[in-house]
């Protein structure tokens, strides 16, 4: 479900709430508003998900409050649900105020048109937003992404097959394209 930001300029503090969720890729901070999940942090350990904090109430203008009910039951639940291995995309309401632009139209786009177990190139991608030739700029809309896993960029690879970057690291790309049954799981 998309849910768009608030209006511009309306100066409005947003309520906050958090949680760290532990999954198969390791600690991942969720944090929601009212509006619906606004941001998923990889590598959730104290000091990262300190400064992410402090960085979402600097954005918001309010003080992120740890809470796993609320505004969170419902993301948390969907992605236990996914990373247990249940297929299907984490569909969930989005608080989409944390992106804007090229890059909220690419990953809007990501969101709706590349379902679970597939993948897209960067290229093919940008054609679909109707900038062929803008790959480069879909990459840094990947790398700008708030919500990974949900929006999901590691399902956008290189048109020669190569996995592409990945903001979360390569390795936990591979484990979610592995998840989502796109690559074998390793031997090891």
């Amino acid at each position: 479900m998309d849910i768009e930001a608030w209006p511009e300029g309306d100066g409005r503090a947003v309520a906050v709430e958090w949680t760290v969720l532990e999954s198969a890729i390791g600690p991942l901070l969720l944090a929601a508003t009212e509006r619906g999940l606004v941001r998923v942090e990889f590598h959730a350990e104290a000091a990262r998900r300190d400064r992410m904090l402090d960085r979402l109430a600097a954005q918001l203008g309010a003080e992120p409050v740890e809470r796993a009910s609320g505004l969170l039951a419902g993301a948390v639940r969907r992605l236990d649900r996914y990373f247990a291995g249940a297929p299907g995309d984490v569909d969930l309401p989005l608080d989409w105020s944390l992106t804007g632009g090229f890059n909220r139209q690419v990953l809007r786009e990501l969101a709706s048109s590349v379902p679970y177990g597939t993948v897209v190139g960067y290229g093919d991608l940008a054609g679909r937003v109707g900038r062929p030739g803008a790959a480069q700029a879909v990459g840094a809309a990947m790398g700008s992404n708030p919500l990974p896993v949900v929006v999901p960029c590691h399902r956008v690879v290189e048109s020669d097959g190569g996995l592409g970057g990945f903001g979360g690291g390569l390795e936990t790309k591979r484990q979610l394209l592995a998840l989502e049954g796109v690559l074998p799981t390793t031997l090891f």
